[in-house]
């Protein structure tokens, strides 16, 4: 907390390791979809005919503690789209 500056991460984990805030994919959901992909390929599907999966969800966590910690006020509407909030 030398310099205050915000980081933002892309996933979850990263906001609970101190980012002020994270965005992104859910791990788990991104091993869903590769774990999908290698079933396909596995019973025999051509790269090519499958098509790219994306994920269809994605979570926003703030860190409340860093943004005090840093002297960042974080709007309330923010706070209210947020998935989580880490008091």
């Amino acid at each position: 907390m030398t310099h205050k500056l915000p980081a933002i991460g892309q996933f979850r984990e990263m906001a609970e390791a101190g980012c002020l805030a994270s965005y992104g994919v859910r791990v788990s959901d991104a091993y869903v979809i590769a774990a999908n992909l290698t079933d396909k390929m596995l019973k025999g599907a051509r790269p090519g005919d499958t098509p790219a999966e994306q994920p269809t969800r994605f979570e926003l966590v703030i860190n409340q503690r860093t943004a005090h910690a840093i002297g960042v006020e974080i709007a309330q509407t923010i706070l209210g789209r947020a998935d989580e909030v880490i008091e």
